[in-house]
Protein backbone atom coordinates (compact mmCIF):
# COMPACT_ATOMS: atom_id res chain seq x y z
CA UNK A 1 0.00 0.00 0.00
CA UNK A 2 1.46 3.34 -1.01
CA UNK A 3 2.27 6.09 1.41
CA UNK A 4 0.47 9.42 1.09
CA UNK A 5 2.17 12.77 1.32
CA UNK A 6 0.37 16.08 1.58
CA UNK A 7 1.14 19.39 -0.05
CA UNK A 8 -1.18 22.12 1.17
CA UNK A 9 -0.05 24.78 -1.29
CA UNK A 10 -2.99 25.97 -3.31
CA UNK A 11 -3.29 28.42 -6.17
CA UNK A 12 -3.95 27.49 -9.79
CA UNK A 13 -3.43 23.91 -10.92
CA UNK A 14 -3.42 22.99 -14.60
CA UNK A 15 -3.71 19.38 -15.74
CA UNK A 16 -2.08 18.83 -19.12
CA UNK A 17 1.03 20.31 -20.72
CA UNK A 18 -0.06 20.47 -24.34
CA UNK A 19 -0.63 23.68 -26.28
CA UNK A 20 -3.76 24.46 -24.26
CA UNK A 21 -2.12 24.11 -20.85
CA UNK A 22 0.93 26.18 -21.77
CA UNK A 23 -1.28 28.88 -23.34
CA UNK A 24 -3.11 29.21 -20.01
CA UNK A 25 0.24 29.62 -18.22
CA UNK A 26 1.35 32.26 -20.73
CA UNK A 27 -1.93 34.17 -20.26
CA UNK A 28 -1.78 34.03 -16.46
CA UNK A 29 1.84 35.15 -16.32
CA UNK A 30 1.16 38.06 -18.68
CA UNK A 31 -1.32 39.36 -16.07
CA UNK A 32 0.11 38.09 -12.76
CA UNK A 33 3.77 37.15 -12.21
CA UNK A 34 3.39 35.88 -8.66
CA UNK A 35 0.25 33.79 -8.22
CA UNK A 36 1.22 30.13 -7.54
CA UNK A 37 0.71 27.93 -10.61
CA UNK A 38 1.30 24.18 -10.72
CA UNK A 39 1.37 22.22 -13.98
CA UNK A 40 0.66 18.49 -13.73
CA UNK A 41 1.45 16.33 -16.75
CA UNK A 42 1.83 12.63 -17.46
CA UNK A 43 4.80 13.34 -19.76
CA UNK A 44 7.88 15.58 -19.42
CA UNK A 45 5.98 18.75 -20.31
CA UNK A 46 8.08 19.75 -23.34
CA UNK A 47 6.62 22.57 -25.44
CA UNK A 48 5.99 21.76 -29.09
CA UNK A 49 3.46 22.66 -31.78
CA UNK A 50 1.31 19.55 -32.21
CA UNK A 51 -0.07 20.38 -35.70
CA UNK A 52 3.49 19.99 -36.99
CA UNK A 53 3.29 16.24 -36.34
CA UNK A 54 1.33 15.68 -39.56
CA UNK A 55 3.99 17.44 -41.65
CA UNK A 56 7.28 16.54 -39.97
CA UNK A 57 8.16 13.16 -41.47
CA UNK A 58 8.54 14.47 -45.01
CA UNK A 59 10.60 17.35 -43.61
CA UNK A 60 12.87 14.79 -41.94
CA UNK A 61 12.29 16.33 -38.52
CA UNK A 62 12.68 14.21 -35.42
CA UNK A 63 10.70 14.63 -32.24
CA UNK A 64 13.64 16.51 -30.72
CA UNK A 65 13.62 18.94 -33.67
CA UNK A 66 10.00 19.87 -32.88
CA UNK A 67 10.59 20.68 -29.19
CA UNK A 68 10.72 24.44 -28.68
CA UNK A 69 11.62 24.24 -25.00
CA UNK A 70 11.96 21.44 -22.50
CA UNK A 71 9.28 21.28 -19.83
CA UNK A 72 11.83 22.01 -17.12
CA UNK A 73 13.20 25.08 -18.92
CA UNK A 74 9.74 26.39 -19.81
CA UNK A 75 8.49 25.96 -16.24
CA UNK A 76 11.51 27.77 -14.83
CA UNK A 77 11.08 30.65 -17.29
CA UNK A 78 7.39 30.98 -16.39
CA UNK A 79 7.93 30.61 -12.65
CA UNK A 80 5.59 27.63 -12.28
CA UNK A 81 5.89 24.32 -10.46
CA UNK A 82 6.13 21.46 -12.93
CA UNK A 83 5.04 18.01 -11.77
CA UNK A 84 6.21 16.01 -14.77
CA UNK A 85 5.59 12.28 -15.36
CA UNK A 86 2.80 12.54 -12.82
CA UNK A 87 -0.70 11.07 -13.09
CA UNK A 88 -3.86 12.44 -11.49
CA UNK A 89 -5.51 9.53 -9.70
CA UNK A 90 -8.50 11.43 -8.33
CA UNK A 91 -10.11 14.87 -8.09
CA UNK A 92 -11.90 15.79 -4.88
CA UNK A 93 -13.93 18.77 -6.07
CA UNK A 94 -15.61 19.27 -2.68
CA UNK A 95 -12.33 19.73 -0.77
CA UNK A 96 -10.49 21.01 -3.86
CA UNK A 97 -7.68 18.48 -3.76
CA UNK A 98 -5.95 16.24 -6.28
CA UNK A 99 -4.49 12.81 -5.61
CA UNK A 100 -1.30 12.39 -7.65
CA UNK A 101 1.13 9.56 -8.29
CA UNK A 102 4.51 9.84 -9.95
CA UNK A 103 5.67 7.46 -12.67
CA UNK A 104 8.94 7.05 -10.79
CA UNK A 105 7.41 6.10 -7.43
CA UNK A 106 4.24 4.62 -6.00
CA UNK A 107 3.70 7.23 -3.29
CA UNK A 108 0.48 9.21 -3.52
CA UNK A 109 0.64 12.97 -3.05
CA UNK A 110 -2.29 15.25 -2.27
CA UNK A 111 -2.19 18.86 -3.48
CA UNK A 112 -4.81 21.52 -3.09
CA UNK A 113 -6.09 24.06 -5.59
CA UNK A 114 -8.10 27.25 -5.57
CA UNK A 115 -8.82 27.03 -9.30
CA UNK A 116 -8.36 23.99 -11.53
CA UNK A 117 -7.93 24.00 -15.32
CA UNK A 118 -8.53 20.78 -17.22
CA UNK A 119 -6.34 20.82 -20.33
CA UNK A 120 -5.61 17.11 -20.66
CA UNK A 121 -6.64 16.81 -24.29
CA UNK A 122 -8.31 13.81 -25.89
CA UNK A 123 -7.15 10.32 -26.81
CA UNK A 124 -7.17 8.54 -30.18
CA UNK A 125 -10.01 6.12 -30.75
CA UNK A 126 -8.85 2.52 -31.03
CA UNK A 127 -11.73 0.30 -32.17
CA UNK A 128 -11.48 -3.34 -31.09
CA UNK A 129 -10.23 -4.19 -34.58
CA UNK A 130 -7.14 -1.99 -34.03
CA UNK A 131 -4.97 -3.52 -31.25
CA UNK A 132 -2.99 -0.75 -29.56
CA UNK A 133 0.21 -2.80 -29.43
CA UNK A 134 0.27 -3.09 -33.24
CA UNK A 135 -1.12 0.28 -34.28
CA UNK A 136 0.46 3.75 -34.12
CA UNK A 137 -1.10 7.14 -33.52
CA UNK A 138 0.46 10.57 -33.98
CA UNK A 139 -1.48 12.49 -31.34
CA UNK A 140 1.56 12.88 -29.11
CA UNK A 141 5.19 13.71 -29.77
CA UNK A 142 6.54 10.63 -27.98
CA UNK A 143 4.63 8.18 -30.20
CA UNK A 144 5.43 10.30 -33.24
CA UNK A 145 9.11 10.09 -32.41
CA UNK A 146 8.99 6.30 -32.14
CA UNK A 147 7.20 6.00 -35.49
CA UNK A 148 9.58 8.46 -37.15
CA UNK A 149 12.54 6.33 -36.08
CA UNK A 150 10.93 3.23 -37.59
CA UNK A 151 10.18 4.98 -40.89
CA UNK A 152 13.67 6.46 -41.17
CA UNK A 153 15.10 3.06 -42.14
CA UNK A 154 13.77 3.25 -45.72
CA UNK A 155 10.66 3.24 -47.89
CA UNK A 156 7.82 1.30 -46.28
CA UNK A 157 4.12 0.59 -46.77
CA UNK A 158 1.84 2.35 -44.28
CA UNK A 159 -1.91 1.88 -43.87
CA UNK A 160 -3.82 4.78 -42.32
CA UNK A 161 -7.22 4.03 -40.81
CA UNK A 162 -9.41 7.11 -41.02
CA UNK A 163 -9.52 9.80 -43.72
CA UNK A 164 -10.45 12.83 -41.71
CA UNK A 165 -8.28 15.95 -41.56
CA UNK A 166 -5.39 14.31 -39.71
CA UNK A 167 -5.41 11.05 -41.64
CA UNK A 168 -5.49 12.84 -44.99
CA UNK A 169 -2.64 15.14 -43.97
CA UNK A 170 -0.48 12.29 -42.69
CA UNK A 171 -1.08 10.33 -45.90
CA UNK A 172 0.40 13.10 -48.03
CA UNK A 173 3.27 13.66 -45.60
CA UNK A 174 4.25 9.99 -45.71
CA UNK A 175 3.95 9.89 -49.49
CA UNK A 176 6.26 12.90 -49.81
CA UNK A 177 8.73 11.10 -47.55
CA UNK A 178 8.91 8.24 -50.05
CA UNK A 179 6.55 5.73 -48.46
CA UNK A 180 3.71 3.77 -50.02
CA UNK A 181 0.41 4.80 -48.44
CA UNK A 182 -3.01 3.18 -48.26
CA UNK A 183 -5.77 5.32 -46.76
CA UNK A 184 -8.86 3.43 -45.55
CA UNK A 185 -12.14 5.00 -44.48
CA UNK A 186 -15.72 3.98 -43.76
CA UNK A 187 -16.89 6.70 -46.12
CA UNK A 188 -16.51 6.93 -49.88
CA UNK A 189 -14.19 9.97 -49.76
CA UNK A 190 -11.91 11.84 -47.32
CA UNK A 191 -13.46 14.45 -44.99
CA UNK A 192 -16.92 12.92 -45.55
CA UNK A 193 -17.96 13.57 -41.94
CA UNK A 194 -17.50 17.28 -42.55
CA UNK A 195 -18.31 18.07 -46.18
CA UNK A 196 -20.90 17.09 -48.83
CA UNK A 197 -20.15 14.49 -51.54
CA UNK A 198 -19.65 17.08 -54.28
CA UNK A 199 -16.76 18.55 -52.28
CA UNK A 200 -15.26 15.32 -50.97
CA UNK A 201 -15.19 13.78 -54.43
CA UNK A 202 -12.66 16.43 -55.47
CA UNK A 203 -10.54 15.71 -52.41
CA UNK A 204 -10.59 11.98 -53.15
CA UNK A 205 -9.52 12.61 -56.74
CA UNK A 206 -6.64 14.83 -55.61
CA UNK A 207 -5.48 12.31 -53.00
CA UNK A 208 -5.51 9.45 -55.48
CA UNK A 209 -3.84 11.50 -58.22
CA UNK A 210 -0.76 11.75 -56.00
CA UNK A 211 -0.39 8.00 -55.82
CA UNK A 212 -2.09 7.40 -52.48
CA UNK A 213 -4.28 4.28 -52.57
CA UNK A 214 -7.69 5.20 -51.18
CA UNK A 215 -10.08 2.49 -50.04
CA UNK A 216 -13.42 4.16 -49.38
CA UNK A 217 -16.46 2.38 -47.95
CA UNK A 218 -14.42 -0.24 -46.12
CA UNK A 219 -14.21 -1.23 -42.46
CA UNK A 220 -11.04 -2.69 -40.96
CA UNK A 221 -11.90 -5.91 -39.16
CA UNK A 222 -8.52 -7.04 -37.84
CA UNK A 223 -4.80 -6.25 -37.68
CA UNK A 224 -2.43 -9.13 -36.97
CA UNK A 225 1.26 -9.94 -37.35
CA UNK A 226 2.22 -12.06 -40.32
CA UNK A 227 5.16 -13.46 -38.34
CA UNK A 228 4.73 -13.08 -34.60
CA UNK A 229 8.29 -14.23 -33.87
CA UNK A 230 9.91 -10.97 -35.04
CA UNK A 231 9.27 -7.37 -34.04
CA UNK A 232 9.82 -6.07 -37.56
CA UNK A 233 7.42 -8.49 -39.23
CA UNK A 234 4.71 -7.38 -41.60
CA UNK A 235 1.16 -6.65 -40.53
CA UNK A 236 -1.94 -8.17 -42.11
CA UNK A 237 -4.81 -5.69 -42.36
CA UNK A 238 -8.16 -7.39 -42.92
CA UNK A 239 -11.10 -5.27 -44.07
CA UNK A 240 -14.50 -5.64 -45.66
CA UNK A 241 -16.92 -3.42 -47.57
CA UNK A 242 -19.79 -1.85 -45.69
CA UNK A 243 -23.12 -3.25 -46.78
CA UNK A 244 -25.03 -0.55 -48.64
CA UNK A 245 -28.10 -0.70 -50.83
CA UNK A 246 -27.55 -0.57 -54.60
CA UNK A 247 -23.76 -0.94 -54.16
CA UNK A 248 -21.99 -3.03 -56.72
CA UNK A 249 -20.07 -5.99 -55.33
CA UNK A 250 -16.60 -4.90 -54.21
CA UNK A 251 -13.54 -7.08 -54.45
CA UNK A 252 -11.09 -6.86 -51.60
CA UNK A 253 -7.98 -8.64 -50.42
CA UNK A 254 -6.17 -8.19 -47.10
CA UNK A 255 -3.28 -5.73 -47.09
CA UNK A 256 0.20 -6.65 -45.99
CA UNK A 257 1.93 -3.52 -44.68
CA UNK A 258 4.82 -2.45 -42.49
CA UNK A 259 2.88 -0.09 -40.23
CA UNK A 260 -0.70 0.86 -39.37
CA UNK A 261 -1.68 4.30 -38.09
CA UNK A 262 -5.02 4.94 -36.36
CA UNK A 263 -6.67 8.23 -37.24
CA UNK A 264 -10.26 7.38 -36.41
CA UNK A 265 -11.05 10.36 -34.21
CA UNK A 266 -10.68 11.35 -30.57
CA UNK A 267 -12.40 10.61 -27.28
CA UNK A 268 -12.15 12.40 -23.93
CA UNK A 269 -11.11 10.06 -21.13
CA UNK A 270 -13.95 9.83 -18.64
CA UNK A 271 -11.90 9.27 -15.48
CA UNK A 272 -11.11 12.86 -14.46
CA UNK A 273 -14.37 14.54 -15.56
CA UNK A 274 -16.30 11.86 -13.68
CA UNK A 275 -14.16 12.28 -10.57
CA UNK A 276 -14.58 16.06 -10.71
CA UNK A 277 -18.32 15.78 -11.21
CA UNK A 278 -18.32 18.00 -14.28
CA UNK A 279 -20.70 17.57 -17.18
CA UNK A 280 -19.11 15.98 -20.24
CA UNK A 281 -19.58 13.76 -23.27
CA UNK A 282 -16.80 11.37 -24.26
CA UNK A 283 -17.02 12.29 -27.94
CA UNK A 284 -17.42 16.06 -27.73
CA UNK A 285 -15.77 16.88 -24.40
CA UNK A 286 -16.31 18.70 -21.11
CA UNK A 287 -19.22 21.13 -21.20
CA UNK A 288 -18.29 24.74 -20.41
CA UNK A 289 -20.05 28.06 -20.15
CA UNK A 290 -18.92 29.84 -23.33
CA UNK A 291 -18.25 33.35 -21.89
CA UNK A 292 -16.13 32.11 -18.95
CA UNK A 293 -15.07 28.56 -19.96
CA UNK A 294 -16.12 27.40 -16.50
CA UNK A 295 -17.60 23.95 -16.08
CA UNK A 296 -20.71 23.40 -13.94
CA UNK A 297 -18.25 23.68 -11.02
CA UNK A 298 -17.31 27.37 -10.71
CA UNK A 299 -13.74 26.54 -9.63
CA UNK A 300 -12.99 24.21 -12.53
CA UNK A 301 -12.33 25.31 -16.12
CA UNK A 302 -11.65 23.37 -19.33
CA UNK A 303 -9.83 24.26 -22.53
CA UNK A 304 -8.62 22.65 -25.74
CA UNK A 305 -9.31 19.19 -27.09
CA UNK A 306 -11.11 18.09 -23.91
CA UNK A 307 -13.65 20.94 -24.05
CA UNK A 308 -16.94 21.47 -25.87
CA UNK A 309 -19.13 24.53 -26.42
CA UNK A 310 -22.82 24.13 -27.28
CA UNK A 311 -22.29 20.44 -27.91
CA UNK A 312 -19.45 20.97 -30.41
CA UNK A 313 -15.90 19.79 -29.71
CA UNK A 314 -13.25 22.56 -29.77
CA UNK A 315 -10.26 20.82 -31.33
CA UNK A 316 -8.51 23.55 -33.26
CA UNK A 317 -5.43 25.51 -32.29
CA UNK A 318 -6.39 28.99 -33.50
CA UNK A 319 -8.82 29.90 -30.64
CA UNK A 320 -6.57 28.70 -27.81
CA UNK A 321 -4.96 32.07 -27.06
CA UNK A 322 -8.32 33.80 -26.70
CA UNK A 323 -9.66 30.94 -24.59
CA UNK A 324 -6.60 31.04 -22.34
CA UNK A 325 -6.87 34.81 -21.93
CA UNK A 326 -10.50 34.45 -20.83
CA UNK A 327 -9.63 31.76 -18.29
CA UNK A 328 -6.75 33.85 -16.92
CA UNK A 329 -8.94 36.94 -16.50
CA UNK A 330 -11.76 34.96 -14.92
CA UNK A 331 -9.45 33.17 -12.47
CA UNK A 332 -7.67 36.39 -11.51
CA UNK A 333 -10.92 38.28 -11.03
CA UNK A 334 -10.26 40.74 -13.84
CA UNK A 335 -13.15 42.30 -15.70
CA UNK A 336 -13.46 40.84 -19.17
CA UNK A 337 -15.94 40.85 -22.03
CA UNK A 338 -16.22 37.07 -22.04
CA UNK A 339 -14.97 34.59 -24.58
CA UNK A 340 -16.66 35.13 -27.93
CA UNK A 341 -16.60 31.72 -29.55
CA UNK A 342 -16.20 31.87 -33.31
CA UNK A 343 -15.44 28.71 -35.27
CA UNK A 344 -11.93 29.07 -36.73
CA UNK A 345 -11.10 28.71 -40.39
CA UNK A 346 -10.28 25.07 -41.08
CA UNK A 347 -7.51 24.55 -43.58
CA UNK A 348 -6.34 21.20 -44.88
CA UNK A 349 -2.54 21.20 -44.94
CA UNK A 350 -2.28 19.11 -48.12
CA UNK A 351 -0.45 20.49 -51.17
CA UNK A 352 -2.40 18.34 -53.64
CA UNK A 353 -5.53 20.44 -53.13
CA UNK A 354 -6.51 23.61 -51.27
CA UNK A 355 -9.45 23.10 -48.87
CA UNK A 356 -10.66 25.94 -46.63
CA UNK A 357 -13.77 25.76 -44.47
CA UNK A 358 -15.41 28.46 -42.37
CA UNK A 359 -18.35 28.19 -39.97
CA UNK A 360 -19.65 24.91 -38.56
CA UNK A 361 -19.68 22.38 -41.41
CA UNK A 362 -21.56 19.11 -41.46
CA UNK A 363 -21.85 16.55 -44.22
CA UNK A 364 -25.63 16.60 -44.43
CA UNK A 365 -27.74 19.70 -44.91
CA UNK A 366 -28.70 22.25 -47.49
CA UNK A 367 -25.42 22.80 -49.35
CA UNK A 368 -25.68 25.20 -52.26
CA UNK A 369 -23.12 25.66 -55.05
CA UNK A 370 -21.81 29.22 -55.48
CA UNK A 371 -19.06 28.45 -57.96
CA UNK A 372 -18.19 25.29 -59.84
CA UNK A 373 -15.32 25.04 -62.31
CA UNK A 374 -12.35 22.79 -62.93
CA UNK A 375 -10.19 25.06 -60.79
CA UNK A 376 -12.59 25.98 -58.00
CA UNK A 377 -15.62 24.79 -56.07
CA UNK A 378 -17.36 27.02 -53.51
CA UNK A 379 -20.38 25.79 -51.57
CA UNK A 380 -22.46 27.33 -48.77
CA UNK A 381 -24.36 25.42 -46.09
CA UNK A 382 -27.70 27.12 -45.38
CA UNK A 383 -29.56 26.67 -42.12
CA UNK A 384 -33.35 26.50 -41.64
CA UNK A 385 -33.56 30.28 -42.03
CA UNK A 386 -31.56 30.25 -45.27
CA UNK A 387 -28.59 31.83 -43.46
CA UNK A 388 -25.08 30.67 -44.36
CA UNK A 389 -23.68 28.57 -41.50
CA UNK A 390 -20.59 27.20 -43.28
CA UNK A 391 -18.64 27.70 -46.50
CA UNK A 392 -16.17 25.39 -48.20
CA UNK A 393 -13.73 26.60 -50.84
CA UNK A 394 -11.76 24.01 -52.80
CA UNK A 395 -9.14 25.03 -55.31
CA UNK A 396 -6.78 23.11 -57.54
CA UNK A 397 -3.13 23.62 -56.61
CA UNK A 398 -1.12 26.21 -58.50
CA UNK A 399 1.57 24.39 -60.45
CA UNK A 400 4.72 26.43 -60.90
CA UNK A 401 5.91 26.72 -64.50
CA UNK A 402 9.33 25.38 -65.36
Amino acid sequence: MSAENSNTQSGIVIIGAGLAGWHVIDAIRSKDKDIPVTLVTADNGDRYHKPMLTMAISQNKSAADLVRATGEAAAEAAGVTLLANTHVKDIDAVNQKLQLTSTAQSDTTAIGYDKLVLAMGAHPIFPKSLPQDLVWHVNHIERFGQLQEQLATGSQHVAIIGAGMVGTEIAEDLLKAGHKVTLIDLNDAPLSQMLPPQATARIAQAVQSQGIEFLGGYQVTDVTRVDSDTDDSKLLVSYEPLARENDEAKTYEPLIVDHVIASAGLLVDDKLPTAAGVEFDRRTGIVVDAPTLRTNNANIYAIGDCMSINGVACRYVAPLRAQAATIADDILGNEHAGYDHKPPMIRLKNKAISVMVTGVPQASGNWQVKSDSADELIMDLLDDKEVVSATVTIKAPIIAKA
